[in-house]
């Protein structure tokens, strides 16, 4: 994940066309710098990854205030200069006042940080998939409060569990497909409360469903981009920028499945994109690294990675 995002870092804002002049048609395909710096996503992703490792229980008692500690020591770090997500910033405003997490969220944000800092959800042993939506969801919740961040965040962490346990690539959509029909009315009232009474919501039903449905039609254009020869292009063309949630997953996976053989490619392309490059190519890379490993990656990024000690401390303890 972190490498995924140091690869798209310096290419986030660039259309593609600047990111070959400067790259060349494959995309950037080493680390830059020592450190090679990261972003936001991989900040945050080790403060849901610290918070889930000290939770004495995976319960919303115990994970809510780990969580809201966290997120609002990132908030207050001097290294949080990677151009932050609003989102978050505005959130975290009001988790340090305070407030409780369902006032300070923001109602109407799907953003892909919801799910760009999910995967260590999906890497934790002993999880059963009711604890997998419940922590997968309620971290993204904190900070973003629309049904289509939840759900997206679900399938990002559950994708990751699949494929830490076995699954292929190629398997990922049809999984997740099964997931949204199943999950389309389930309200986890336990991990949310009341975050589903919002103006012209009916019912918790009526709130959950239009995440799911939302995630569901982006697997579809997902599952159409990969019955076409791929044209070389850029995969936001097909499946999103990826600023939202639900397009930050499906880009991310097309990436992803298109190169399941050349993991480095894989990242490359989704750091050769017009959208969220670092929030795509960091799914990308998660995806990768549950399914192959860290014998997928060139050896020598694993000391130049930034935050290597945090991340390698995470690896250990859920390897």
């Amino acid at each position: 994940m972190a490498y995924g995002d140091a690869l798209g870092k310096p290419t986030e804002f660039l259309t593609v066309e600047a990111i070959v002049a400067r790259y060349g048609p494959g995309g950037p395909r080493d680390l830059e710098g020592d450190p090679a710096l990261v972003t936001d996503d991989t900040q945050m992703t080790l403060a849901v990854g610290a918070a889930l490792l000290d939770a004495a229980e995976p319960t919303p008692a115990a994970l809510e205030p780990l969580l809201r500690e966290r997120f609002v020591a990132w908030a207050h770090s001097p290294d949080n200069d990677r151009a932050p997500g609003m989102t978050c910033l505005r959130a975290c405003g009001g988790l340090d006042r305070g407030l409780p997490w369902v006032e300070a969220t923001v109602a109407g944000s799907k953003g892909c940080g919801a799910n760009m800092r999910v995967a260590p959800a999906g890497l934790v042993p002993g999880y059963d998939l009711d604890t997998l939506a419940g922590v997968a969801q309620l971290q993204a919740a904190m900070t973003h409060g629309h049904p289509t961040a939840l759900a997206a965040s679900e399938l990002t962490a559950y994708a990751v569990r699949l494929l830490r346990d076995g699954a292929v690539l190629a398997a990922l959509p049809a999984e997740l497909r099964e997931r949204c029909r199943s999950q389309r009315t389930t309200y986890r009232g336990d991990w949310l409360g009341t975050l589903w009474q919002q103006p012209g919501v009916a019912t918790p039903a009526d709130f959950i469903s239009r995440g799911w449905d939302e995630c569901a039609d982006v697997l579809d254009r997902l599952d159409l981009a990969l019955t076409r020869p791929d044209d070389g292009g850029d995969p936001c063309a097909a499946t999103g920028a990826g600023w939202v949630a639900e397009e930050a997953l499906a880009t991310g996976l097309l990436c992803a499945i298109r190169h399941a053989g050349e993991p480095v490619t894989a990242l490359a392309r989704a750091a050769t994109t017009s959208g969220d490059s670092d929030s795509i190519a960091c799914l990308a890379g998660a995806f990768i690294g549950a399914e192959r490993g860290m014998a997928a990656w060139p050896a020598p990024w694993l000391d130049r990675i930034e935050y290597a000690g945090q991340l390698a401390r995470l690896g250990r303890a859920w390897d």
